[in-house]
């Protein structure tokens, strides 16, 4: 019983480690503003909340703020989503490939998040135009005379999202190639 803990710490140890160029510190930071972000957005909500109820004056724009925000919130959380590996996937033969054939399991995560950076970028790309466009066009979201706020400033954080995201599949993939070349050397 006391070797699972062990044996599925060992499975992720890509994540447990620190990325290079001290990447894993701005991915934390990132999260730890998506964290502030919701914080913010609980005490808006509950001034609303408060405000509707005990004074008849409702806070103008929540709605709107938090439809904005949870997509922003995501994405400023991604990046250390993943690297932490709280990503969402289905582990059962990669933790047995690393325990019964450990260069292959490496092979497949580098894979695995190969495949997660070439996503990223297809997705980064798509989002250029869109943000173009909600400066160009001067987008928001609200009603005029009642409450207004610009979309650009999202979708500029979801851009950033999207890169700091790729870069950190980017990063693991790395780890992953020379984990599993060291252990070939190794075992010839």
């Amino acid at each position: 019983m006391g070797e699972a803990p062990r044996e599925a710490a060992a499975v992720h140890d890509s994540y447990d480690r620190a990325l290079p160029f001290g990447m894993h510190r701005v991915f934390g930071a990132m999260n730890v503003l998506g964290t502030l972000w919701i914080l913010a957005l609980m005490v808006l909500i509950n001034l609303d909340v408060f405000g509707r109820n005990l004074l008849a004056a409702p806070v103008r724009g929540v709605t709107e703020m938090v439809s904005l925000s949870i997509v922003g919130i995501v994405f400023l959380q991604l990046a250390d989503t993943l690297r932490t590996g709280r990503f969402t996937r289905a582990d059962i033969l990669l933790d047995r490939l690393k325990r019964t054939r450990p260069a292959l399991g490496d092979a497949l995560q580098a894979l695995f998040h190969l495949v997660g950076l070439a996503l990223m970028v297809v997705i980064l790309l798509a989002s250029w135009a869109p943000l173009a466009e909600a400066v160009r066009i001067r987008e928001y979201v609200g009603a005029v005379g009642d409450f207004q706020a610009p979309v650009w400033p999202v979708r500029l954080i979801t851009l950033a999202g999207l890169c700091a995201t790729a870069l950190c599949f980017a990063l693991l993939a790395g780890m992953d190639i020379r984990r599993m070349l060291r252990r070939r050397e190794a075992a010839a």
